[in-house]
């Protein structure tokens, strides 16, 4: 046996590994009939490591947009740059409220079996505090990858923690894909920058918002289905997930467009199917808001995306 695609092939037969299987082969399918995908991250993958498997999905033309959470556009930069200073907490099941408190009081902040330093954090702060004064003082406004992005484009960082080539976003650099951070303030680099703000030090107007990322979306989106048809890896839920697979009703009900559905979905989650619940929700649910058609490929896999993922995508590339 060869490959991983063929070990899965033999073996992953049933329930949901088959699940698994379809959707790794109906990804690659999507992609080798000129579809393009859109990822979307949620949780902490970052941190997770997803980097190793979905830096070569992007550089191998196989991921064309990214959805993330602040925190995990963050936590891939943290990685690149400090990643040597974590700590690694083996028996997490079992810590203690007390020994939780001490890992606060040291500045170490949990991400279930790791902890990020809070000398980390303030690393990464520091990067990019000069150009949110920068824009401040020129009065310009970015996008929060943005300003990340000038960081990195500017050499500011010296040397790297871990091999470049497993940062997710150092890759969509290089491709030149885009990224959209819906509901950045809610991350630890957009609480700072708000920290700022109050103490009138900068001002919000320097900082592009949610609303800035739909109207790039949409144009990407309308752009793109024009020539290609468009999928969406949805991995956990939450704002990532549906801010970005809602273009297409906000294109169709509210714009007035004809825009195409989604050609391709599947998502990854841990939340039990439920109904009330985004993360928990079948995808069927989507097609009653306009996102799928009844024909539209559809995967719903309950599972640690930490360890579905890395066999979809290494199954799409051909590992």
């Amino acid at each position: 046996m060869n490959s991983l695609s063929e070990f899965m092939e033999k073996y992953f037969c049933h329930f949901n590994s088959a699940v698994v299987r379809e959707s790794a082969y109906s990804y690659k399918k999507h992609i080798s009939d000129g579809g393009k995908m859109v990822v979307s991250l949620s949780g902490a993958m970052s941190t997770g490591e997803i980097g190793k498997i979905l830096a070569p999905m992007i550089l191998k033309n196989k991921v064309h947009f990214i959805s993330c959470t602040g925190a995990n556009l963050e936590e891939d930069i943290l990685n690149l740059i400090s990643q040597k200073s974590y700590k690694k907490i083996p028996d997490y099941r079992n810590l203690s409220s007390s020994q939780e408190e001490k890992l606060y009081k040291d500045h170490y902040y949990r991400i279930t079996d790791v902890c990020i330093p809070e000398s980390a954090f303030t690393k990464l702060y520091r990067l990019t505090f000069k150009y949110w004064e920068k824009a401040l003082k020129e009065k310009k406004r970015w996008f929060p990858h943005e300003f990340i992005y000038q960081a990195i484009q500017n050499k500011d960082i010296k040397s790297y923690d871990i091999d470049p080539e497993e940062s997710w976003f150092l890759a969509a650099i290089e491709k030149k894909i885009p990224i959209v951070v819906p509901g950045w303030e809610d991350s630890s680099l957009g609480n700072r920058f708000v920290s700022h703000c109050v103490k009138g030090v900068l001002d919000t107007k320097i900082m592009k918002n949610g609303l800035e990322y739909m109207v790039e979306l949409a144009d990407w989106y309308q752009n793109e289905s024009q020539k290609n048809k468009l999928g969406f890896f949805q991995i956990g839920g939450g704002i990532a997930g549906d801010f970005a697979i809602s273009v297409v009703p906000m294109l169709n009900q509210d714009l007035g467009k004809s825009a195409p559905f989604w050609s391709y979905f599947c998502q990854i989650s841990d939340s039990v199917t439920s109904y009330g619940s985004y993360s928990g929700a079948v995808p069927n649910e989507k097609i009653t808001w306009g996102k799928l058609e009844t024909t539209t490929p559809k995967y719903m896999i309950e599972s640690d995306a930490t360890i579905v993922v890395p066999l979809i995508f290494s199954y799409v590339l051909n590992h």
